[in-house]
């Protein structure tokens, strides 16, 4: 497995890990100031960007963590947006001694709603794997505009994401399954309790793939974290408010 990463700027490694049916170049928007202060590190996930998806691969959680462990800087800050954020955790769980701290951005240790717990229902995961089964070009633009939705430049927004996925191949159908599997079924947040290091959660308070009544649950939970919410922002804060984003990694990671 042959993991793709752009590596560029000056400074402490920071390691971006971009969302499901993206690519690394969905960073290039805040990825020029960012290099001025840190090495970054734009990874494509496998079956996205220019990272392939190799046939037999087990696209479990783990699986992810440990093909990206093998591009990790031996000390480096990480960012993880969406399903990003979910490979980011479990790196962050299973590598403490390599992850100084964790940056998760519009993104739930649990994403699928379940009994007293707000997410992303059912039958919207369930009609995107419907839908990728006929277009999947389709399903990602449906996808785009849910990422978007109630952003007040929604249509910048999307036209910036369709941009930046143009730049490098199209996801591989069988990591876009896979991804939405991991979407439906993974729940770490009892893990997350025992996560010792620094970690700074940012949210859109207008995303509906992480609802804003998940936020409070998770400060509860997770009481050693911070939480910044971006009061205009949807799914994608870093795209849409690039000016109020970039100051919260930038006084985090120090």
């Amino acid at each position: 497995m042959s993991i793709s990463v752009e590596r560029f700027g000056q400074g402490p490694d920071l390691v971006l890990l971009h969302g499901w049916g993206m690519n690394g170049a969905v960073w290039h928007g805040i990825a020029p100031e960012l290099a001025q202060h840190y090495r970054l590190h734009l990874v494509d996930l496998p079956g996205f960007g220019n990272s392939p998806l190799h046939e037999g691969s087990d696209y479990s959680l783990s699986w992810l963590a440990e093909q990206v462990v093998t591009v990790l800087p031996a000390r480096c800050h990480l960012l993880g947006w969406s399903l990003g954020g979910l490979v980011a955790s479990q790196l962050a769980l299973t590598q403490p001694e390599r992850v100084q701290s964790l940056i998760t951005v519009a993104s739930s240790p649990c994403f699928m709603a379940r009994e007293e717990w707000p997410g992303i229902a059912p039958k919207v995961l369930a009609g995107f794997n419907q839908m990728l089964a006929g277009d999947f070009k389709q399903t990602i633009e449906r996808f785009l505009a849910i990422q978007a939705m109630g952003s007040e430049h929604a249509r910048d927004d999307i036209r910036q994401l369709r941009h930046w996925l143009a730049e490098r191949p199209a996801p591989e159908l069988a990591a876009l399954e896979a991804g939405l599997g991991l979407l439906a079924d993974i729940d770490l947040r009892d893990e997350l309790a025992a996560l010792s290091l620094p970690w700074l959660r940012i949210y859109g308070r207008l995303d509906s793939l992480v609802p804003k009544a998940a936020i409070p649950l998770l400060d509860e939970r997770y009481p050693h974290s911070q939480s910044r919410v971006l009061d205009k922002a949807s799914h994608a804060p870093f795209i849409s408010h690039p000016t109020q984003f970039i100051p919260l990694v930038r006084q985090f990671i120090g």
